[in-house]
């Protein structure tokens, strides 16, 4: 493949995987096909441009794409792609499972939304600038409820206790044995 061809192919492929990725399924389907018909399909790259397809095949509603693609790939040269072709046909061919209408959430359509409408944008750019933290002078700090320095002598006098009770406890057991 020539360099030229292969810069194709990844363009392709990475334009197929980012419009995969912003859930426009067929764009990326189109992106993947023609990635995937100007690479090697028996290489590993050729592999992970034709599994990308597969998976965008389902989300564009292709099943019967997706599964004939899929079951092509479950003998690949690539031991990965087979591997994850095999997987991925399981899931493809399982019996699609029956739902209520009351156990699924609505997700409303967005696509109506005016993206130029300040209203609709939230936590957009469009807000005030943030400011910048202000500095707090000793002045203006609040009086810690202890003193460090005190805390530290009390930490180190309780050491000092602790050690003399061990000693003193340990002495009088070696003591009486």
């Amino acid at each position: 493949m020539s360099s030229e061809n292969l810069e194709i192919v990844e363009a392709e492929y990475e334009a197929g995987k980012a419009t995969f990725e912003r859930g426009q399924y067929r764009q990326s389907v189109q992106h993947l096909e023609k990635a995937s018909a100007l690479v090697n399909r028996t290489s590993p790259l050729g592999g992970e441009v034709q599994m990308w397809l597969v998976t965008a095949y389902e989300a564009a509603d292709q099943r019967p794409e997706a599964i004939a693609l899929c079951q092509q790939l479950t003998r690949h040269p690539d031991w990965q792609t087979r591997t994850q072709s095999k997987r991925l046909l399981y899931i493809l061919e399982a019996p699609k499972l029956n739902t209520r209408p009351e156990w699924l959430t609505q997700i409303p359509d967005l696509v109506t939304l005016a993206e130029s409408d300040p209203k609709d944008r939230r936590g957009s750019a469009g807000t005030a600038p943030a400011r910048s933290p202000r500095r707090v002078t000793a002045a203006e700090e609040p009086e810690s409820p202890f003193n460090l320095g005190q805390a530290s002598s009390r930490n180190a006098n309780f050491f000092w206790f602790a050690l003399g009770l061990m000693a003193l406890i340990l002495g009088s057991l070696w003591w009486f044995s």
